[in-house]
């Protein structure tokens, strides 16, 4: 395998990822992980219970794609309401606050170097580029 080959193979490209297994290896809610990227893409796996922080994202839309469970995101013009299947894109700029009232299962679709917490640095705030 060339470098280029090995450096696609890391990042998901060429392979199947399977999202439920890569679940499986998340125990802990907010803490995002990478399974797959895509040119300056990252596509990352994550479980939400609870509050999360009001944060926005000055140069980027963020996309939330829900696979188990049930998502609201609040938004300061109203909430959105997410259900698995669901798709939905975060406008740059918009302040936003996903919420669950029971564990869910994401996959978040945003380019690499996104901080979780967007401009709202602080204790949810995780490191970039962790991979499962």
């Amino acid at each position: 395998m060339n470098d280029h080959s090995e450096a696609a193979a890391r990042q998901g490209v060429g392979r199947i990822v399977n999202l439920r297994e890569k679940l499986g290896l998340v125990a802990d809610p907010w803490i995002p992980r990478v399974v797959a990227q895509m040119n300056d893409y990252q596509f990352k796996v994550v479980k939400v219970r609870g509050d999360f922080v009001w944060h926005s994202h000055a140069d980027t839309d963020e996309t939330f794609f829900v696979v188990e469970g049930e998502v609201r995101i609040d938004m300061r013009d109203g909430p959105v309401h997410l259900h698995a299947g669901d798709l939905f894109v975060v406008p740059r700029g918009v302040e936003h606050k996903p919420f669950a009232e029971h564990e869910a299962s994401l996959m978040l679709i945003e380019p690499c170097g996104v901080l979780n917490t967007g401009d709202a640095r602080g204790e949810r705030t995780q490191p970039n580029d962790v991979w499962i």
